[in-house]
């Protein structure tokens, strides 16, 4: 059994918490303000989305993600079914209010399938992260599309 990884990005944003999780909750635009590529639903989840199952495909990798946490305004989780080499992969983005904006901490553990991989897909994870909080935090900014 690996050693459980922990990565994390954070980031600010004038926008509110509830514009941020508004963005967070529709992850069939995360690819127009992230390092992402398509995304495609494959399950809905609940009325409000805990439980929805999509694929999002960059790059050649298609990483099957399902929502598990739903906390309007405060907190978006998510894990990971498959197609990375990780298991009980989960992350949450957390907002908290400030400097009358939002602090956004995306946050993630896992263990690696491969022994000594791990430090590898932290090091990757965590430059990713960074990417997903920098545009995060400008799509935020910019206001309601």
């Amino acid at each position: 059994m690996g050693k459980i990884q922990r990565i994390s990005a954070n980031g600010h944003t004038s926008a509110s918490p509830e514009a941020v999780y508004a963005l967070l909750v529709d992850r069939e635009r995360w690819p127009d303000w992230s390092p992402l590529g398509r995304f495609r639903l494959l399950e809905k989840g609940d009325q409000n989305g805990l439980g929805a199952i999509g694929v999002f495909s960059t790059n050649g990798v298609n990483a099957c993600e399902e929502v598990i946490l739903l906390e309007p305004g405060k907190r978006f989780g998510y894990t990971l079914r498959k197609g990375m080499p990780l298991r009980d992969y989960r992350a949450y983005v957390d907002l908290m209010p400030a400097l009358g904006g939002t602090d956004i901490h995306w946050h993630a553990s896992f263990v690696p399938k491969i022994p000594g991989t791990g430090a590898l897909y932290r090091r990757f994870l965590g430059h990713f992260f960074a990417r997903m909080v920098d545009g995060l935090t400008t799509r935020a900014s910019r206001g309601a599309p």
